[in-house]
């Protein structure tokens, strides 16, 4: 028995010194790629601290990250988190969820309210070159910045199925994110006021979000939500659509008989058939007189290019059809492109996001986002919230905070149609229609109501307003996250 012992000791000796010699931390421990997300766990992230096209190490905290939304799809959604510059313990934490559906974050990054935009000055070829950007948000907020629905941006599914989405699944999934961000990633951050917010087309999503963490069963802990803060947002087309009409008259876009002849021959009381006839002509005039307006900013360059064809009856159709014309980039390359198109700066984007050392900087999963796009507009998506304005009612009369701004020269979602759904909650006015500014300067105007909800226009802006005037943008944050009146 005695000599089994000892035999077996030996050979358990031989055993792990073979081990250790061929096991050298150059081979066992780097013999075999790291597991994908999925693999390792429902959630992983990385701190990126230089990317490509910016100079030097970044002056802000990013993280990046996939958090798996739908185990049995397979849905993975990405997002980019960047604490705030100020004081990230304290500060309120935003979760930002850009329109489209399907335009993904990083344009609301880059473009709207983020520390980052491209240099159009001076890009010699290569990897776009990025700067900092002093008017975001997250001088005083820290931002998470997700692309979703699945199938924007990063965001991808392991199979078919976990492809198709809808209004109600993207807001499914994006709390399933939020859970698990704050319980596996960042629970840290629970304590810190939540405002969900958005733009555009996330004018249907950020409402029921912010309603569904409002009303989860009580959970602890749970997120310290405060309010939510919409951006030109798409609420109902009822509201929506009928006022780009009065909104291009008001602009001086149509004459005033144009628009007495649409008042009286598309009026909805007189549903005959000459009243049709007549309406459908009207409607065609109105159209010939502003195809050649850039509905997101009536005052920028319509450059063809980003808009090939004139979009039918852009006036009086449907949001998602027009957008998506008026914005769908074609295969172009900077040489391409005039500077002074707003275009140039969207294609910078895709160039960036497509180059290989970017995506590993970011720590993207290879193979699963084949082509990034700024805004994909061809994701498998079923728009089954048709208004979001009983959210609305629900989340004020619960005492939450909601912020609704809109920049002044947007006609694709007029500030006109939203100051008209506002109106139909029945709030009182607390604090009337006045200027509000910035530097000196009158920045828009602005209204309260009851309920804690505050609308203000943006002068100058357009769809949406902190990509065209940032820092008037920044003021309005400030002012409405601390509690000061405009």
């Amino acid at each position: 028995m005695a000599a089994t012992r000892q035999q077996l000791g030996i050979l358990l000796f031989l055993q792990l010194f073979l081990l250790l010699l061929v096991c050298s931390p150059c081979s066992c421990l780097s013999s075999s790629p790291p597991a994908p997300p999925s693999a390792r766990g429902s959630s992983s992230s990385r701190v990126v601290r230089q990317l490509p096209g910016f100079d030097g190490e970044l002056p802000f905290e990013l993280e990046t990250g996939y958090v798996e939304v739908d185990h049995t799809a397979g849905v993975h959604l990405f997002y980019y988190f960047i604490r705030s510059e100020r004081r990230p313990a304290e500060d309120a934490l935003l979760l930002w969820l850009t329109g489209g559906p399907g335009c993904s974050a990083f344009s609301g990054l880059v473009y709207e309210v983020g520390p980052l935009t491209f240099d159009l000055q001076h890009h010699g070829g290569g990897v776009p070159k990025l700067v900092y950007k002093p008017e975001s948000w997250t001088k005083l907020t820290n931002v998470i910045f997700l692309d979703s629905p699945v199938g924007t941006g990063f965001s991808y599914a392991d199979t078919d199925a976990g492809l198709r989405t809808s209004d109600t699944i993207a807001v499914h999934q994006i709390l399933v994110f939020l859970n698990k961000w704050f319980q596996e990633l960042h629970p840290e951050f629970l304590s810190n006021p939540l405002y969900i917010a958005g733009d555009s087309y996330s004018g249907m999503i950020v409402p029921a979000v912010t309603f569904g963490i409002a009303t989860a069963a009580k959970q602890q802990p749970s997120p310290n939500l405060k309010g939510y803060l919409l951006g030109n947002p798409v609420t109902d087309d009822s509201f929506d659509r009928p006022s780009r009409i009065p909104f291009a008259h008001g602009m001086g876009l149509i004459s005033d008989e144009l628009y007495e002849a649409y008042k009286k021959s598309c009026s909805v009381k007189d549903n005959t058939q000459q009243q049709s006839v007549q309406c459908t002509n009207t409607l065609d005039a109105i159209d010939e007189c502003v195809k050649d307006i850039y509905g997101n900013h009536i005052l920028e360059p319509y450059c063809t290019f980003a808009s090939p064809h004139h979009p039918h009856r852009l006036i009086n159709k449907p949001l998602t059809s027009g957008v998506r014309q008026m914005l769908q980039l074609q295969d172009l390359h900077l040489s391409e492109i005039s500077s002074e198109c707003r275009t140039a700066e969207y294609t910078m984007s895709r160039i960036w996001a497509n180059n290989d050392t970017v995506r590993e900087a970011l720590g993207i999963q290879q193979g699963t986002v084949p082509l990034w796009q700024r805004c994909n507009y061809d994701v498998l998506y079923t728009s089954d919230i048709k208004s979001s304005l009983r959210n609305h009612l629900d989340l004020t009369a619960r005492g939450y905070r909601s912020l609704i701004y809109s920049g002044d020269h947007d006609m694709i979602i007029p500030f006109i149609g939203t100051q008209d759904w506002i109106r139909s909650l029945n709030f009182s006015v607390v604090d009337e229609w006045r200027p509000w500014f910035v530097d000196g300067q009158v920045a828009g105007y602005t209204r309260s109501y009851s309920n804690n909800l505050t609308f203000a226009t943006v002068k100058g802006g357009g769809h949406t307003a902190p990509e065209y005037m940032p820092k008037q943008c920044l003021a309005m944050l400030a002012r409405w996250v601390s509690g000061d009146p405009l």
